[in-house]
């Protein structure tokens, strides 16, 4: 038998984490014993809990502390983090240590160095001239960068769920389902956008291109100009539709105020696009009066900075769509790290690849008819999402009406 010892601090009682973490070394095949627990007997107290994990093999015990790790749970033994040089660009040594999106410190010179910029399934790069440690993803590797190795030297701090009455966000443990309390958790969402902005935050949004077909567009537009959404994610698809309504008052050829659907409507979108080729970008047909409302307008007007990223199905498209996946994740990491609240609607593509790239501690809400989409955010690592199952029609007014209740 082989035997480590691992030690749990926070609220590892009230986020479960002290069950899970005895749930999953039984399940793996391995024992424990408890060699220490301290109950924090307050609502601001912590708890503490060191354990023997026992197994009949390296390969087992290694694999449990994988499990672990993203759950918070370290290696009670501090030893210096190792450190390995990258062989090539893009490439990392055997063994190297793959992230989680969790806060992320690291021993280095006998002391604890927050590793920055932290996103999920990347490495960490530390510079010996500077003592800094950056997460990067492996296509950023650059020759001779010092990588971490296995897990030695490595504490992960999951957020912690607080003792005493719940949040709006503590709802995200609970089943995915279109009967949840909506107005309730509506009104919540607002109190948390308030609270974000008034500290001084940022929100982004993540959006599809049902905000157009749902005739939604004027309130995204609206929230943009009031200075609620700091950037914006999207695809073409969106920016098109948005477009479209503004040049023809449709979206897919459907009139968004009447519900009708227009005589050759279905080519709309393709005269869309061809208006803002013709001035030759978005910020130009603002500017030379071909573009005069709308999500992407109100973007131009506001200096509201945006990321359209594309995929093989789109028309067009538009001139400002990033058609290079690299180049696109570059640049929404660059506002991922600078937000502190995202809100997706109806897009399922672009919400899971921005979970991807977002810190847990980003306070993440999740809308969609389609419940397998809020689903799949959280079964690829994005946990902290609030999922809300319903119509993006019927839930962006709600939330603007939420927001003004005090004006």
């Amino acid at each position: 038998m082989v035997e480590k010892e691992i030690k749990l601090e926070g609220h590892i009682i009230d986020s479960h984490t002290l069950g899970n973490t005895m749930d999953l070394i039984m399940e793996k095949g391995g024992d424990f014993d408890v060699l220490e627990f301290e109950i924090g007997k307050h609502k601001k107290d912590t708890s503490h809990a060191r354990l023997r994990i026992h197994a009949e093999s390296e390969e087992l015990l290694d694999s449990i502390l994988d499990e672990l790790a993203p759950m918070g749970v370290s290696i009670a033994e501090t030893s210096e983090v190792i450190l390995e040089p990258a062989p090539k660009d893009k490439v990392a040594p055997e063994g190297f240590y793959s992230t989680s999106h969790h806060v992320t410190h690291i021993y280095y010179k006998g002391e604890w160095i927050l590793v920055k910029e932290i996103e999920m399934d990347c490495l960490i790069v530390v510079d010996e001239e500077t003592g800094e440690a950056v997460c990067k993803p492996i296509a950023n590797l650059k020759a001779g960068d010092l990588i971490v190795m296995g897990r030695d030297g490595i504490k992960i701090t999951p957020p912690s769920k607080p003792r005493g009455k719940k949040g709006v966000f503590e709802f995200m443990n609970s089943d995915v389902s279109s009967e949840k309390p909506l107005m309730h958790l509506i009104h919540q969402i607002a109190s948390e956008i308030k609270e974000v902005k008034a500290k001084g935050g940022k929100i982004a949004l993540v959006g599809g291109p049902a905000i157009a077909h749902t005739g939604s567009t004027g309130i995204i537009a609206d929230l943009i100009r009031e200075g609620i959404i700091d950037v914006i994610f999207a695809g073409n698809a969106l920016a098109t539709h948005d477009i479209e309504v503004d040049q023809f008052g449709t979206s897919l050829g459907v009139n968004v105020k009447t519900g009708e659907v227009v005589a050759h409507g279905h080519t709309h979108h393709m005269r869309a696009i061809n208006r803002i080729n013709r001035s030759g970008s978005i910020k130009d047909a603002v500017e030379d009066g071909t573009l005069k409302s709308g999500i992407m307008y109100e973007c131009v007007k506001n200096d509201v900075p945006f990321v359209l990223a594309g995929s093989i199905r789109d028309d067009g498209p538009l001139p400002d769509v990033i058609t290079d996946t690299v180049e696109s994740q570059t640049l929404m990491r660059k506002y991922t790290q600078e937000i502190d609240m995202v809100i997706m609607i109806a897009t399922m593509l672009h919400s899971i690849a921005t979970g991807n790239l977002l810190p847990s501690r980003v306070k993440t809400i999740c809308v969609d008819i389609n419940p397998s989409t809020v689903t799949k955010l959280a079964d690829r690592g994005t946990a902290q999402a609030l999922g809300i199952v319903t119509d993006v029609g019927a839930f962006l007014p709600v939330l603007y009406n939420a927001l003004h209740e005090d004006d």
